[in-house]
């Protein structure tokens, strides 16, 4: 039974044109990660996506020093996709990227990747109950801090806009992942005395 159906799949898909091709496989794969032991974690599903229907956020606080991205550029060149783009599908055909904005941005513009990549890149999608503003923006954060790398400034704006959203101290430090005083130093950088009505101010932790 199962060698049947394979063989069939195989003979359906040689069958089609490019295009149609990859959307059967993306439509085959969803089907299988809906049945999966793992269809809780993202990465059980990858998809080939239209690298024009995947977009930037316009919050993302992670920045690659120019000799990290030409090493990711040809990591990706001559090893390919070993990880796909973390993306949430806010509109149907329409995603927002969480993670991987450098490779999306090498994927999309680099020419020789272009062509291999056929106008495609590879991306995971987030559960659906992840994917409000709010909480893609911590997922960004989490990713992020994970391999180190974040921008001071950018990190203390998503802090303002959560705590201005009505979130304390103790959540935005369990989604970021920080503890109370880094909550407390990107509170202060921006310099936003509101935001500190629970807080009583030290200078000990004045930003210099």
């Amino acid at each position: 039974m199962q060698q049947r159906l394979i063989e069939e799949m195989n003979i359906y898909l040689q069958s089609l044109p490019e295009e149609q091709r990859i959307e059967a496989i993306n439509a085959f794969r969803q089907a299988i990660h809906e049945n999966s032991p793992f269809r809780e974690q993202p990465v059980d599903c990858v998809l080939w996506i239209k690298q024009d229907d995947i977009t930037a956020n316009d919050y993302n606080p992670n920045n690659v020093a120019p000799p990290e991205k030409r090493l990711l550029s040809k990591s990706l060149e001559l090893d390919g996709f070993t990880q796909p783009i973390v993306v949430t599908e806010n509109t149907p055909r329409h995603y927002e990227i969480i993670d991987g904005f450098h490779r999306h941005e090498i994927g999309k513009n680099k020419a020789a990747l272009k062509r291999q990549l056929k106008g495609y890149l590879p991306v995971t999608c987030l559960r659906k109950e992840r994917q409000d503003k709010y909480n893609r923006m911590a997922a960004t954060i989490r990713h992020n801090r994970a391999r180190g790398r974040h921008q001071i400034h950018a990190m203390s704006e998503i802090v303002r806009e959560l705590v201005q959203l009505g979130w304390d101290d103790v959540r935005v430090g369990k989604e970021l992942g920080m503890d109370s005083d880094e909550v407390l130093r990107l509170k202060q950088i921006n310099g936003l005395l509101e935001l500190f009505a629970d807080r009583r101010y030290s200078e000990a932790w004045t930003v210099k």
